[in-house]
């Protein structure tokens, strides 16, 4: 009997196999993600972090050349191996037979290409010279060269001996910085303020002309829009002639500077946002400059087809979408959860409607954009322009792409799981906790309003954590209903009325896709490429963090009658 009784203990539980397959499955997972994230992480940091500027001499019976020269200077990109294929009779045989070098060697303007891969047999030696400079300009991409002197418009020049040379260039640098901002203020937010309010002017004029035709212009408010027209011309020519002066400015100091190769070269201070001798940097010269180009990268505006500059456009434009896709998505998503939970009588209807919600959940994303671009931006939007904007057409105001019809359609696409998550959640709540209501003479409104709704907001904000997640990432539905490669004007600003919801909108994921997918240039476009989706990844992170945190706490606060 007692061997009975250990061999039964000893039996192995069924479906216990099971169990730890899974386990295994999940903890796979997990550490793929983790890995992936460490991954992107990585590429994506490592980008603002200077790296050491090599000069590399190439050996003289290598056959391989830089521009016909024995050596260049560049950053170390990557090594990979390379692959030599022999024919051994009527076979080909491949292998790896050398290693080859990829190094950032900047310089487009003048070399035709910024990376280039040597192969490691041909490297004859590399050094690090300390006197060696490299730059980061507003166009052809960061520049590796030796400088020679800086030349003021008055004739003063200071040579890269002399022991001011490096202060003086960081000041010219620092004041170009500033006329940069000084003159995209003028031309972006007060300029921008005076042609929107000339506009304004002449679609009234247009509208009054095809109101009152020919007597429109012998009126007194034909006479005030004019004269309001004139001192806002005057206006506009002031500022536009202060903004080209401060553009001149920027041509006043001209850094004189040779290749590796050989070639000298010329480059006003004020296309320059930085200069730096990598190989001089200790440590925590390195960390000031990290976190300085960390911030400029989260705050500036893209440039050179989006490769070099900041995102912070695209940061802006995805939490935007995304806090107006929330808006618009839990109204409709909880109440036709409530509809469906307590009102509505269970029955054949009531589960087709949910089996629909069900499949709208599968429904591939980009129907979902050409759902939105027929009927947000043509129908809802023509109507709107039509009824509201008559007199700015043919141009249309909403009836094309905009982050509000984003917005919407992402909504529409995402509130099924919306749906899902708060009727589960509404089932959740005890039945208890209603007939007590009931009893104590609450309303079927007031019970759900007061006691069910309050019970259930832990899961009602799963449902929004999940719809904002899937919403952030998506890219498809933008491409058809309002996301841009470029948007020089954000959806908000400081113009009124303040929030432009009919603008197009730059978008993280858009962003990754243009990088990756319709760059000029790959190779320089891949380091952007990792960061900003670290960035996109930290975006919906940061929101779900804080749903969860509202989410958390509301549940601490109705734990207690709900359990």
């Amino acid at each position: 009997m007692k061997n009975q009784l250990d061999a039964s203990m000893r039996q192995r539980p069924k479906g216990e196999s099971w169990v730890w397959f899974s386990g295994m499955g999940l903890s796979l997972g997990l550490l793929m993600i983790f890995f992936l994230l460490v991954y992107i992480f990585w590429n994506g940091v490592t980008v603002f972090w200077p790296k050491p500027v090599a000069k590399v001499v190439l050996k003289a019976d290598a056959g391989v050349a830089f521009e016909g020269k024995k050596s260049f200077a560049g950053v170390v990109s990557k090594e990979r191996a390379v692959a030599s294929s022999m024919i051994r009779g009527n076979k080909d045989y491949s292998e790896n037979v050398a290693r080859e070098w990829q190094f950032f060697v900047g310089n487009k303007d003048a070399y035709g290409f910024m990376y280039r891969y040597i192969p490691s047999e041909s490297i004859a030696s590399i050094t690090y010279p300390e006197n060696i400079m490299i730059a980061e300009r507003l166009s052809w991409g960061n520049s590796v060269f030796y400088p020679i002197s800086l030349e003021s418009i008055s004739g003063n020049v200071i040579y890269s001996e002399d022991p001011l040379f490096y202060e003086t260039l960081q000041q010219k640098i620092y004041e170009a910085e500033k006329r940069r901002e000084a003159f995209t203020r003028i031309e972006r937010i007060e300029i921008g303020a005076i042609n929107q309010k000339i506009e304004s002017i002449r679609i009234k004029k247009r509208f009054m002309l095809n109101e009152f035709g020919q007597e429109a212009p012998k009126s007194s408010e034909w006479l005030e829009m004019e004269r309001k027209k004139n001192s806002l011309e005057e206006a506009y020519q002031r500022l536009a002639s202060r903004a080209k002066l401060l553009r001149k400015q920027q041509q006043d100091t001209i850094l004189h500077y040779r290749l590796e190769t050989g070639e000298t070269r010329n480059q006003p201070i004020g296309e320059i946002t930085y200069a730096i001798y990598p190989n001089q940097l200790g440590f925590f010269d390195k960390v000031i400059f990290f976190i300085k180009h960390f911030i400029q990268f989260l705050t500036d505006d893209p440039r050179e087809a989006n490769t070099e500059g900041g995102i912070f456009p695209a940061i802006f434009g995805t939490f935007v979408m995304t806090v107006l896709m929330s808006i618009a998505v839990m109204p409709f998503g909880v109440c036709a959860a409530i509809y469906l939970r307590e009102y509505a009588k269970q029955g054949f209807w009531v589960n087709a409607v949910r089996i629909a919600v069900n499949n709208m959940a599968g429904v591939p994303s980009i129907v979902y954009g050409v759902f939105g671009l027929g009927f947000f931006v043509y129908f809802v939007g023509s109507g709107v322009d039509q009824f509201f904007f008559s007199d700015r057409l043919p141009t249309p105001t909403y009836g094309t792409g905009g982050v509000m019809w984003a917005s919407l359609t992402l909504a529409l696409m995402t509130v099924p799981v919306v749906i899902v998550a708060s009727e589960e959640a509404l089932a959740s709540v005890p039945r208890g906790m209603r007939e007590a209501s009931l009893a104590c003479g609450a309303s079927k409104w007031q019970t759900v309003r007061s006691v069910v709704l309050p019970a259930a907001a832990p899961g009602i904000l799963t449902g929004l954590i999940l719809a904002m997640a899937r919403g952030a990432g998506e890219v498809a539905p933008l491409m058809i209903v309002g996301v841009v490669k470029f948007a020089p004007s954000l959806p908000i600003d400081t113009i009124f009325p303040f929030f432009h919801l009919e603008r197009k909108f730059m978008h993280l994921g858009f962003h990754i896709y243009d990088l990756g997918f319709q760059s000029p240039d790959s190779e320089a476009a891949k380091p952007m490429v990792f960061a900003t989706t670290f960035l996109l990844i930290f975006l919906v992170l940061v929101l779900n963090l804080l749903a969860i945190g509202i989410r958390d706490h509301l549940r601490r606060k109705y734990s207690s009658s709900t359990f």
